[in-house]
């Protein structure tokens, strides 16, 4: 039985699937709507914010990111994912190596608890917050005593931010570790490692690229996150707000341009994420091209 040729990989490269036999129009069809959707919702809300940041000229543009407020938001938000990302990495690395490498009654839980900022509203997190440390909430009195602020401060708005972030590392490590499998890890113990031996020569350097991705996505949600922020940040000019807050304020005042060139800095860190997310997929793919050949 005759049929189409079937090309044997490289070396360093993996089997490529068959070709789709769709007639050229339906592939012509598919690629100008998906050509036509990224154009509507991608390309052209991007390019607006920018035209709109400069409508009024280099200067405006300049003085809005200068402005005071813009620039305590800004440290506001460096501030917050300087703390919240590399906490979401202990607690991400930690949590895959423990769900991944080993078996333990209650796993199935702490999967689910790690999967809870993504089902809830990031508005009933902050809520949650408010509950729990707000004037009237469960620790409120107790915190007034002791002249501790949480809410409309600081502390709350990176409690606020680490929980909607945590899963992001963790989600990412989990099936790359589950997929890696104990083998090596176990040969290291055999041969007179010790764990941290065997956690920083076996296993950081099988996770490197996934773990990298996982931070990358993580500080993107960190520095853009509105919906908990908002809630428990009381928006005090200069002091609670951050870099999406302050863009909320300023479109809600009529100070376009400003609000617009506060919105360009958050755009370009997207596409910075953008572009070491793609990168990172790429290096992925060519480490389990390289493990595809080895084995």
């Amino acid at each position: 039985m005759s049929g189409a040729p079937v090309s044997t990989p490289r070396r360093g490269e993996l089997p490529s699937a068959p070709d789709v036999l769709e007639p050229v129009w339906v592939r012509g069809v598919l690629i100008a709507v998906a050509l036509t959707f990224l154009t509507l919702f991608l390309f052209v809300p991007l390019v607006a914010v920018f035209a709109e940041a400069l409508k009024k000229g280099w200067e405006t543009y300049v003085h809005a990111i200068v402005e005071d407020d813009a620039i305590s938001a800004i440290k506001l938000t460096l501030l917050t994912a300087a703390i919240a990302v590399p906490l979401n990495l202990i607690f991400g690395v930690a949590a895959s190596w423990c769900i991944a490498k080993f078996e333990f009654r209650g796993k199935s839980l702490l999967l689910t608890l790690i999967d809870l900022p993504f089902s809830v509203s990031p508005v009933i997190s902050g809520l949650i917050y408010v509950l729990l440390f707000g004037a009237q909430g469960w620790f409120g009195p107790w915190l007034q005593e002791h002249d501790i602020k949480i809410l409309f401060a600081v502390p709350g708005i990176v409690l606020a931010t680490i929980f909607v972030t945590f899963p992001f590392v963790a989600r990412e490590l989990i099936p790359l570790m589950q997929a890696q499998g104990n083998e090596e890890e176990e040969a290291a113990v055999v041969l007179g490692a010790s764990g941290w031996q065997t956690f920083f020569r076996v296993t950081l350097p099988n996770i490197k690229w996934g773990l990298l991705y996982g931070v990358i996505l993580c500080n993107a949600r960190a520095m853009g996150e509105f919906g908990a922020v908002s809630v428990v940040s009381g928006h005090i000019r200069g002091e609670t707000n951050t870099m999406p807050l302050q863009v909320e304020i300023l479109y809600n005042e009529y100070n376009f341009a400003a609000a617009f060139a506060v919105a360009s800095l958050l755009a370009l860190l997207a596409l910075v994420t953008l572009a070491l997310k793609t990168f990172i997929e790429w290096r992925l793919h060519e480490n389990r091209a390289d493990e595809a050949t080895e084995h």
